[in-house]
């Protein structure tokens, strides 16, 4: 994925600054999208393995010739070079 990702979700945010999360300041978070951060905070209190869950669905959306379990997998390989769930 080379445009800019949510480091928490993956999700695309482009270059417009409706899909960024917003810092305690109120500035844009360069890391975040507006589904995953708020105020200077994450929205959801998950694990990664939770965060792939919720996010299976919006993939096959997204993507109809994939499979809920094809993009788990691929989930499963990319999450883990995210900032939030890098260890």
């Amino acid at each position: 994925m080379s445009e800019n990702n949510c480091q928490s979700c993956g999700m695309p945010m482009g270059d417009t600054d409706e899909m960024y999360g917003k810092n305690a300041d109120g500035s844009k978070s360069k890391d975040y999208c507006a589904y995953c951060f708020e105020d200077g905070k994450f929205t959801a209190d998950v694990s990664m393995a939770d965060m792939i869950e919720i996010c299976v669905p919006h993939m096959v959306t997204f993507n109809p010739d994939m499979t809920a379990d094809a993009a788990r997998k691929m989930m499963q390989e990319y999450y883990p070079h995210l900032k939030r769930w890098k260890k």
